[in-house]
This record gives C-alpha cells, sequence and structure tokens, in this order.
C-alpha cells in the first residue's frame, strides 16, 4: 500500500503526522511527501486543509481521502487507524 501526504514547508501539523507515519514498524507501506507549494493545483486544493492524507489500495490507481487524525494520536493509534481502513477495502473488495 502507499499513502500520499499533502504537506508543505513549516507545517508543524504536517511534520508532527510525517515523523509518526515513519515510525510505524508494523504496517509496510510506501510513503510519498507532496509539497502543495510545488503545484498550483495542490496548492488550491489544499492550501487550508493541510495536512491531508490518501491511501492507494494496492493494484489500483485510485486513492481514498482519509479522514485527518488528531495531532495527539500517537503512532499506535495512527497504525491502528490505517488497519481498520486498508481492512474495510479487503473486506469490500472480498465481496
Amino acid at each position: 500500500m502507499r499513502l500520499i501526504l499533502y504537506s508543505k514547508p513549516g507545517c508543524h501539523l504536517c511534520e508532527g503526522l510525517q515523523e509518526k507515519l515513519e515510525q510505524i514498524q508494523n504496517l509496510s507501506f510506501e510513503l510519498e511527501i507532496r509539497d502543495i507549494t510545488t503545484r498550483e493545483d495542490w496548492f488550491a486544493a489544499y492550501e487550508y486543509e493541510i495536512p491531508v492524507l490518501y491511501l492507494v489500495k494496492p493494484g489500483e490507481e485510485s486513492a481514498q481521502a482519509l479522514p485527518r487524525p488528531s495531532p495527539r494520536a500517537n503512532v499506535q493509534q495512527l497504525e491502528q487507524m490505517l488497519r481498520k481502513y486498508l481492512a474495510n477495502w479487503e473486506k469490500n473488495n472480498a465481496e
């Protein structure tokens, strides 16, 4: 699975979420950081929304926006949230 984090330099919420995502050890995923200041379309879409996290499911190109985790969520809570969304995706595709 792949996660896309829309962020910008100097965003403390973005940096905190990125640090926690990088500390998750019990879940395998690729983390892609997209700096919204590098593209006008990203900036227009996410200027007031960052951090924004998307889940790209295995074998798919489309991405699912995930609810913004609380800045107070710890690494374990963040991992549980990701597992929940991945499990829901697997359940829906098994039917």
